[in-house]
């Protein structure tokens, strides 16, 4: 199955929300798999939705899910093109934020393997406010205005809840789904751990001892999971979180570099003049400038 393989840009996209029209796009999307859950909203037209070998007529209205891992296709239905809303986010990335609750991957992994309902018709797609919050989303991504992520993060925690509470009204137990443990980590997922801690010292060494691999082994898997080295991506974390600094707030390169895991200043603005061609300083005056 690896050749159906898609590679997500979990690098600069860990949430993607955008509308895909059929007649510009490539179409039909043939059968891949990944390792983010997929949300679509059909805004109009219609179009055969396949997951796991089961097929599913979406019309406009309607919302569909792709489990992490699926194997899924779309296919129009009458030749026609139809123009969707996507959300693709790493599950993994949205923890429960109460004590009582399963993560939101728990939940997810808990109701796919009890073959629990992913298409859902016009009528309860509107009960989730499903329109409401793909149009915020994508207004967020457009806008691109201080605390993005944040507001990206609410809308979708809103709307996987809003998924889960369809699913327990239809008989999920959600007290007997299986928990994870926390330190429970593989190459899909192990970037959850470097990205809460990036403003550490972390070593490669130490991220390959969390996924049980030896260090030559987790340096081969992480390169063909992400298309780059280990420390490589924890540089480029770094910088976009640096850049979020420089975007919305008046902290100095002192202070940013330390918040960033970058051993000092001088080392901060070498990497980001490495990655982005220009310093940290002229990154911020030209965002300013072209607000």
């Amino acid at each position: 199955m690896h050749y159906l393989f898609e590679k997500q840009d979990s690098l600069n996209n860990s949430i993607e929300c955008f509308i895909f029209d059929a007649s510009k796009g490539i179409f039909p999307v043939r059968p891949h798999w990944h390792y983010f859950a997929e949300l679509i909203f059909m805004l109009r037209g219609s179009a055969e939705m396949t997951s796991d070998d089961r097929t599913y007529l979406v019309r406009e209205g309607d919302l569909m899910i792709f489990h992490p891992s699926s194997v899924h296709s779309i296919f129009s239905t009458d030749g026609s093109c139809p123009l969707y809303a996507v959300f693709k986010f790493d599950l993994l990335k949205f923890p429960s934020i109460v004590s009582y609750a399963p993560s939101s991957a728990d939940i997810f992994r808990y109701a796919r393997s009890n073959n629990m309902q992913i298409h859902f018709d016009r009528t309860v797609a509107e009960l989730i406010k499903c329109r409401d919050i793909f149009n915020d989303c994508i207004n967020e991504i457009n806008n691109y205005q201080y605390g993005v992520d944040v507001m990206l993060r609410s809308q979708i925690y809103r709307l996987i809840f809003g998924i889960i509470r369809q699913w327990i009204n239809a008989g999920l137990n959600i007290d007997e789904c299986p928990i994870s443990a926390n330190d429970n980590y593989g190459i899909e997922n192990i970037t959850e751990y470097i990205d809460s801690r990036l403003e550490e010292n972390i070593r490669v060494s130490d991220i390959a001892e969390k996924c049980h691999l030896s260090y030559s082994g987790f340096a081969a898997k992480f390169h063909e999971q992400y298309g780059m080295s280990c420390k490589e991506y924890i540089e480029r974390m770094r910088i976009f979180k640096a850049e979020e600094y420089l975007l919305f707030t008046s902290h100095d390169l002192t202070f940013i570099s330390q918040q960033t895991g970058f051993s000092d200043c001088s080392h901060f603005i070498r990497s980001f003049k490495k990655y982005r061609g220009i310093t940290p300083k002229q990154f911020r005056l030209q965002k300013k400038h072209s607000k």
